[in-house]
């Protein structure tokens, strides 16, 4: 009741409201159960809505809610990705990984539910689904790189290795209960991506020429000088080597 005695008015919800929130809520059921487990009328009684309801914004059933499910998680995970391109590529790289590993963190029932595999739901529709959020990741950052006019095939086997890292990682976050902090884990990644990316440019003039253009960009204070003051020390007793 309201402080003047009367009920609070009732606000119908859009039809896009409405359909967001079916959406949310059968996230989190298909990421706790496996998919083939989770019923329409668990949808509706998570959400407070008739089973009709689910069916009026699904007439497809539960194959093309799941698929819907799917396509809202992997159109905002793409989204992460998107960057102005301006400033050093750590800088860029790393905000981007703030929104994604935000996104992980917030929403790890969905992340989860993108991801897993081998379910009876799993069709060729939903794989791809999964694997054009890669591809997107992946074309994004050989973007900021400057290196997506033409096909460079190491420097492309790269940037989607390293996104592949990005997932594993993520997922094995949440397994270890989400440690370590988000910006540790953030600022490793990033270590990550300079440290795969050198290592190919040292065997291809391609992404030598790509990786020496991102690196002249990057500040002396930066997260490419500090991993180069952190590595020195180690691989100098490797100097035998040389």
């Amino acid at each position: 009741m309201s402080s003047s005695g009367t009920a609070p008015a009732y606000r119908r919800l859009s039809v896009d409201e409405r359909r967001s929130q079916l959406l949310l809520h059968a996230l989190d059921l298909f990421a706790r159960r496996p998919p083939e487990d989770v019923s329409l009328d668990d949808v509706a009684t998570s959400a407070g809505v008739s089973r009709p309801l689910v069916y009026r914004y699904f007439p497809g059933g539960k194959q093309q809610l799941y698929e819907a499910a799917l396509r809202s998680a992997a159109d905002h995970l793409e989204r992460c990705f998107a960057e102005p391109h301006t400033g050093p590529l750590t800088t860029r790289l790393a905000r981007a990984l703030d929104r994604y590993l935000a996104f992980v963190d917030e929403h790890d029932a969905g992340f989860m539910a993108l991801l897993q595999g081998g379910s009876v739901v799993e069709t060729s529709r939903t794989d791809a689904i999964v694997d054009e959020v890669r591809r997107d990741a992946a074309e994004q950052i050989l973007t900021h790189l400057g290196a997506s006019g033409r096909p460079r095939s190491r420097l492309r086997l790269t940037v989607r290795t390293w996104i592949a890292a990005v997932e594993a990682a993520s997922l094995i976050w949440l397994d270890e209960g989400k440690q370590p902090p988000l910006p540790e884990l953030r600022d490793w990644l990033v270590d990550h991506f300079v440290a795969v990316l050198t290592a190919t440019a040292a065997g291809d003039a391609d992404a030598a020429a790509v990786t020496r253009a991102a690196l002249a960009m990057e500040p002396p204070e930066g997260p490419v000088g500090s991993l180069v003051r952190r590595v020195l020390p180690v691989v100098g007793d490797a100097t035998h080597l040389l």
